[in-house]
């Protein structure tokens, strides 16, 4: 998916929504567990729900690693019943060199056909050009993180020629630099809103994947008024508070109601501000 078929995606659905499915067996509803497939029959049902309100679904790929080749068949299957004009995200936050990066690329690009992927900069420049070399996909690079121990390294200062930098503007600087804003994304977690703001001036025109809206504790209000640009930049990610709206045989319909409730949030922040 282009960058323009993206933000036209999101113009049509008034809608920046991505769906997580970190679909973890252990809490998928008793309706589903007796199922062949349990996982995909969930991830199924929740994608019919919510596709109009979404413009992308980002499995989470411990979930399906950790069940072995069946895990790997129901995520096969998973991207086939996601409909072409919704955006992929392979949540597996690879981030190897050389030859073993351009495997990842062909595994996740071309076999599984997704949009994009889920990449961690710690090796530098040859963990991320290997997906950089298609047109149509992206590199989805960590940046500023919403976990406990995201504060470890991301902001420590480092001393330059042009005075001190954090770890993670370098990140944003070098990583926009390799690409462009067709082909790269950051992930930069909804609850540190105001930093946010320090990103966006670093990368003005990049779409931001954000985790931490729902049940982290994020306000979309905070995100959007920190993180939104001319073309909206964002994908915000919503999981748990979503997919495991309820446990009960209505999970789908209550799925649906929670993003709902998200995107006529959206609708309304890009009525005002766009």
């Amino acid at each position: 998916m282009t960058r323009q078929q993206l933000i036209s995606q999101i113009r049509a659905k008034q809608s920046f929504l991505c769906v997580g499915l970190d679909s973890d067996i252990t809490k998928l509803p008793a309706v589903v567990r007796t199922a062949a497939d349990p996982v995909f029959e969930f991830n199924k049902a929740i994608i019919e729900a919510t596709h109009d309100l979404c413009v992308a679904y980002k499995p989470n790929l411990a979930f399906y690693e950790s069940l072995g080749p069946k895990g790997w068949d129901t995520l096969q299957k998973t991207l086939e019943v996601i409909p072409q004009d919704v955006f992929t995200i392979a949540d597996a936050k690879r981030g190897d060199i050389g030859n073993t990066g351009e495997q990842y690329a062909k595994a996740f690009f071309n076999e599984l056909c997704f949009d994009s992927i889920t990449l961690s900069p710690y090796m530098g420049k040859d963990s991320i050009v290997p997906f950089l070399k298609q047109d149509g996909k992206w590199a989805i690079v960590l940046a500023l993180t919403s976990n406990e121990g995201a504060m470890d390294f991301q902001t420590l200062s480092l001393e330059t020629f042009d005075g001190p930098e954090k770890v993670y503007e370098r990140v944003l600087k070098s990583v926009a630099n390799w690409g462009t804003d067709a082909n790269t994304m950051f992930v930069v977690g909804a609850t540190r809103p105001e930093m946010l703001g320090e990103v966006r001036k670093l990368v003005p025109n990049h779409f931001f994947l954000v985790p931490g809206v729902g049940a982290q504790g994020g306000s979309l209000q905070d995100v959007c008024k920190y993180g939104l640009n001319e073309d909206v930049g964002l994908l915000v990610n919503a999981s748990r508070s979503i997919i495991f709206a309820s446990d009960g045989p209505d999970f789908a319909e209550k799925a649906r109601v929670e993003a709902l409730k998200m995107q006529q949030e959206m609708a309304v922040i890009l009525s005002e501000k766009l």
